[in-house]
């Protein structure tokens, strides 16, 4: 994870840093500062925001950067949040808190593990209601659904494998309008 700069906090000292768009979180009492965004990563962010305001059935949806509570030592900013209406995420002058109706972290190079790892449990432990980990190179999005006080694997998704989003009242989620130019645009 070349690049990244880290330091332990909580909450309280997280919310005292000036504001930035630099991509700032606190996981697990740790802070991370990661570097720009690649275009690939904001091409596929871009498309998936558009597919996801079509798609949603009320709310509002948020992109990074964006501060997501859970508690003293997380504030993730996913990549995109929807939060419902009535949802148990609340939208503050500063920041959401509470786990949002969907996250959708797309992997760079320094953050899969964390994505995968990190992050997957952190959501699963705050009862976040559907993650999508998306891979903008190899095309895919890996979909787990809140089930019985955890994550359930829906499955992993490509341009030809529509799927139900869980999350979004079971709408079928076609993913060629996000990954299907993504061979050419890279």
């Amino acid at each position: 994870m070349a690049g990244l700069e880290k330091s332990r906090l909580r909450a309280a000292e997280f919310d005292q840093l000036p504001e930035t768009n630099q991509p700032t979180e606190l996981i697990q009492g740790e802070l991370i500062v990661s570097p720009s965004l690649a275009p690939q990563h904001q091409r596929i962010s871009r498309r998936l925001c558009r597919l996801l305001e079509d798609l949603i059935p009320g709310g509002e949806i948020f992109s990074a950067p964006m501060d997501v509570y859970l508690d003293a030592e997380n504030i993730p900013q996913p990549d995109i949040i929807w939060v419902a209406q009535g949802s148990r995420c609340k939208i503050g002058d500063k920041r959401l808190e509470g786990p949002p109706d969907l996250i959708v972290e797309i992997f760079s190079p320094g953050t899969v593990s964390r994505d995968k790892i990190q992050k997957f449990d952190l959501y699963e432990r705050h009862g976040v209601g559907e993650y999508w980990m998306v891979d903008p190179y190899e095309a895919y999005v890996e979909v787990y659904c809140w089930q019985a006080g955890r994550f359930a694997r829906q499955g992993t998704f490509s341009p030809d494998t529509p799927f139900e989003s869980a999350a979004l009242g079971g709408k079928a989620v076609d993913l060629e309008a996000v990954f299907g130019g993504a061979a050419r645009d890279a």
